[in-house]
């Protein structure tokens, strides 16, 4: 039965895209019938708006048989070498053709994630049309980034290939539900690996679409396979498999330590982006009105729901009056804006669900320390943007709290909202010692017009990430990853092609056969080279 409120009618849409119900690969439904096997009707996911409550599609629970033949299938199709040994100016096609394939289709990818996430289709419009950069960047990685011949002694070529490490398990959030995952697609794809992405069960949609345009970009059956499911089973699963060779996640610190450990017993590569408690440094010479507009886009774009969110403000005591005035006016106004996601004007849009406000809504209430200055209670009632009811909904309005003890729990836990915490300092040093004092380190901001200063409090902030006079600004070709709890390894650039490869060493010997007699002859008893 069709949903009332499906995908379809909502992107007034007709086709083949954007269905009420997304079955099972095709494949994996004809591997089924030729082998005469009894097929259960799959659990099925229901994806929800979390502006509204309503149900947007339901999705094909990915079970644990499927999970199975989707790593043996993705395993055949690396060793047939369609993809794996195809050469690298091929893949950089397919993966040009797939870029300008997804940039025609930026515009609904945009609504679909704005609504199975909550976030302003203003956000997402702007988003989205950076994804075509990333499957870009590395199409031109592939036909630019060379090899190396090592150094070696005697008459004896030594070059290094990277070569594809095999099937690798992704496994992908909420929050940004099309970007994350091309992040991380871009790169396997580039090396040659077959992929298998597990979509947050909150989410899959847009990544399901995704791998529509895949095909028609040209990518063979099995390179890129899309498994919606939950973490507990089918991420576990993936993540278990001993034919995985790689497990890249994005996700909290409990969950990438519990998979790490598997990944770890299996001597399977592992990258994990994780929490992240980003501070921002305030300094007495910032421009007050520019840092003012580039702290509430740390703190509050996509709701606060980002690893590198800006959640604690550290304000020079000089400032501090003048700064919190123009910030609280700013953080009233992105309340007063606060509305239906898909209007254009909306400044901020709702947390994923029900459950997850509650946990911030508790977090909040039950604070052992710190001054609620805004905010700090559900949204109820009606927009004055629109008329749109948030009772409906999962809103939470962007909160300020103020002395926070560091040692309690909104200082140093990942909130995942829109709730930020603001302190004094009085020095760089007592500065610098705030920012550190996190078990995270994804990313951080100073503000500052000093240049020496910003160079030298960038270099003491232990964190991956470290944006100055700005922030959450993101490159394919920059290095993206954490330090401390905040995770292990690096998206984007070189370092990420080079996580999905491993190096491949050749030796081959070019002296003439009559130099090799007289010189390679180890048991002749002459003194000979040895390695």
């Amino acid at each position: 039965m069709r949903a009332p409120d499906g995908i379809k009618a909502c992107l007034q849409r007709k086709g083949p895209l954007f269905q009420d119900h997304y079955r099972r690969p095709s494949s994996f439904i004809q591997w089924k019938e030729r082998a005469s096997k009894v097929s259960k009707d799959p659990e099925r996911i229901s994806v929800t708006n979390p502006a509204n409550g309503k149900q947007l599609c339901t999705v094909d629970a990915a079970s644990s048989e499927e999970v199975e033949w989707a790593v043996s299938h993705a395993q055949a199709t690396f060793d047939s070498g369609i993809w794996s040994k195809a050469s690298s100016i091929h893949r950089s096609s397919v993966l040009s053709r797939l870029a300008d394939s997804l940039q025609q289709y930026i515009p609904d990818m945009a609504r679909i994630d704005t609504l199975q996430t909550g976030r302003p289709i203003r956000e997402m419009n702007a988003q989205m049309a950076r994804l075509p950069d990333w499957l870009s960047y590395y199409a031109a990685l592939l036909r630019t980034n060379q090899g190396f011949v090592a150094p070696t002694q005697g008459k004896l070529l030594n070059y290094i290939q990277r070569v594809p490490l095999g099937v690798v398990a992704q496994i992908t959030p909420f929050n940004h539900p099309l970007f994350i995952a091309i992040k991380k697609i871009a790169p396997a794809l580039a090396a040659g690996n077959s992929v298998i992405v597990k979509p947050s069960e909150l989410t899959p949609i847009s990544l399901l679409e995704f791998a529509n345009l895949t095909r028609e970009a040209g990518l063979p059956d099995g390179v890129l396979t899309i498994l919606p499911g939950y973490g507990h089973t089918t991420g576990k699963q993936l993540a278990s498999h001993p034919l995985v060779r790689k497990v890249d996640i994005t996700a909290g610190t409990q969950t990438g330590r519990a998979l790490g450990a598997i990944v770890g017993s299996n001597l399977a590569a592992f990258t994990a982006e994780l929490g992240g408690k980003a501070p921002i440094l305030i300094f007495d010479d910032a421009d007050v009105i520019a840092a003012v507009n580039g702290v509430a886009f740390a703190a509050f774009v996509a709701s606060g729901q980002t690893c590198i969110s800006g959640t604690r403000i550290i304000i020079h005591e000089n400032i501090y009056e003048s700064f919190m005035m123009a910030f609280l006016e700013k953080v009233e106004s992105i309340t007063q804006r606060m509305g239906d996601p898909m209007d254009e004007r909306c400044s901020m849009g709702s947390v994923i669900s029900p459950r997850h406000l509650d946990r911030i809504d508790d977090m909040v209430a039950l604070r052992q320390s710190g001054t609620i200055l805004t905010g700090g209670k559900r949204m109820m009632g009606k927009s004055s943007l629109n008329d749109f009811d948030f009772s409906c909904g999962s809103f939470y309005p962007p909160t300020v709290i103020s002395d926070v003890d560091v040692n309690h729990e909104l200082w140093q836990e990942e909130i995942f909202g829109p709730v930020v915490v603001v302190k004094k300092f009085s020095t760089e040093s007592e500065g610098v010692g705030l920012a550190n004092a996190s078990k995270y380190g994804l990313g951080a901001g100073v503000w500052t017009q000093d240049l020496s200063r910003a160079h030298r409090v960038a270099a003491d902030i232990d964190a991956g990430l470290i944006w100055v006079n700005t922030h959450h600004r993101n490159d394919p070709s920059s290095p993206w990853g954490g330090m401390k709890e905040s995770g292990i390894g690096r998206e984007n650039g070189i370092e990420a092609l080079e996580a999905y490869s491993q190096s491949k060493s050749i030796i081959v010997n070019v002296a003439s056969p009559d130099e090799c007699r007289h010189t390679d002859d180890w048991f002749s008893g002459e003194q000979k080279r040895y390695g």
